[in-house]
């Protein structure tokens, strides 16, 4: 008899244990994004007044909790005073408008640049620390400002706040309409964004993630990682501060609480529950915060905060990588025998 030799079916060198490698994720590209950009324009087409100036606070707010990202996610430094610098753009935008002109974009430069300072101004000394030291310097931070703010009556009115910002004024016509309004914060938004998204793929980001994930072999390695902590604090300080200015133009007042702890708070909460990396979690985030604090807050007999901190221990306990994280959950597939 011929033995007849039964040969294994050839297998790939990058199958191990007759097991097909996991599928590459495919990348969507920019499509998702500019379907985003699109739907967030056309929206003042089919909301109400109120719905619309809603949807800009939480563009605002989203563009703050992006800045804030740039610190927590990118470089690994959570920030409880990084209100401060929102505030701080606020009032120099709001104090710029009421003074000498409201006409864009002089004020959103002014905020942009008072935010940076202020950034660099304390961040030497708050980078130099780290993990609860530095989360507990920036709250301090955050304090000190937020007290120069409810004490010096002349520039920033004091208790009572910054009012009477005039509209922002887009050449010879004011931005009256919330419309009108909304497309202006949407498209400042949208650039300050890409700048940040291009900023974190950059070397510099790079860098950024390798302090995050082991600072002392970036700096065995010949990186001076206080210099780029220290900007990438100056970068969150300035994006923070552009938001601010964008807060003065759609409030037209600013007061001691928008650079305050409760602030500070409900942004950092923001990120926590999109997703601290992401970028574009903290916008979702972001939207969870307004929506539950201005739209069911209300209904709830003023119990938002509450449901605030309900949401975040869920979050904490089901989705550790927050909302961005359920992007790359894959389905259970079923295992051949």
């Amino acid at each position: 008899m011929t033995e007849v030799s039964q040969r294994p079916e050839a297998v790939p060198d990058n199958v191990v244990g007759g097991t097909p490698p996991p599928r590459p994720r495919r990348r969507l590209g920019p499509v998702p994004a500019i379907v985003v950009v699109v739907v967030l324009a056309a929206a003042p087409l089919f909301l109400a007044p109120f719905a619309t100036t809603t949807l800009t606070r939480l563009l605002v707010f989203g563009l703050l909790a992006v800045s804030l990202d740039l610190l927590v996610g990118i470089t690994g430094l959570p920030s409880l005073g990084h209100a401060a610098y929102f505030g701080a753009g606020a009032y120099a935008a709001g104090w710029v408008s009421i003074h000498l002109t409201p006409a864009i974009p002089v004020p959103l430069l002014v905020g942009a640049a008072v935010g940076g300072l202020a950034a660099a101004a304390t961040g030497w000394v708050a980078v130099r620390s780290a993990g609860v030291y530095f989360l507990m310097l920036t709250l301090a931070i955050g304090e000190v400002l937020a007290q120069l703010a409810q004490s010096w009556d002349g520039v920033t009115g004091g208790a009572n706040g910054l009012s009477g910002i005039p509209a922002a004024r887009l050449g010879s016509e004011p931005l009256l309409g919330v419309g009108y309004l909304y497309w202006y914060v949407l498209a400042v938004g949208v650039v300050a964004f890409a700048l940040v998204w291009l900023l974190a793929r950059s070397p510099f980001g790079a860098t950024l993630r390798g302090i995050r994930d082991n600072e002392s072999r970036m700096r065995a390695i010949g990186y001076s990682t206080t210099l780029y902590k220290y900007g990438a604090f100056i970068a969150a300080g300035t994006i923070a501060g552009v938001a601010g200015s964008l807060l003065a133009a759609q409030q037209r007042l600013v007061t001691p609480g928008d650079l305050g702890f409760t602030t500070a708070a409900l942004v950092l909460l923001a990120v926590v529950v999109g997703g601290a990396g992401s970028l574009w979690g903290p916008v979702v985030g972001a939207a969870v915060v307004v929506l539950v604090r201005d739209a069911l807050g209300p209904g709830l007999g003023g119990h938002g905060e509450l449901l605030l901190g309900i949401v975040f221990v869920l979050v904490v306990y089901l989705l550790p990588r927050g909302a961005a994280g359920l992007t790359s959950l894959r389905p259970f597939r079923r295992r051949r025998s």
